[in-house]
């Protein structure tokens, strides 16, 4: 399993949620959104808070 968030280390560590993305490793229902890891019905909802934070 990946890590929540993305360390933004370089190079990308073992468990990096966006390596995982990449290498198309991630879990099912999973994707990977503003650098963590969510699951596919609330992506939608990560993005609209994270677009709230920056207005």
């Amino acid at each position: 399993m990946p890590k929540k968030k993305c360390c933004q280390d370089k190079p990308r560590c073992k468990r990096c949620p966006l390596r995982a993305l990449a290498e198309g490793t991630l879990p099912p229902g999973y994707t990977v959104k503003k650098r963590r890891l969510v699951k596919l019905d609330k992506a939608e909802k990560v993005l609209a808070k994270s677009t709230r934070k920056a207005a």
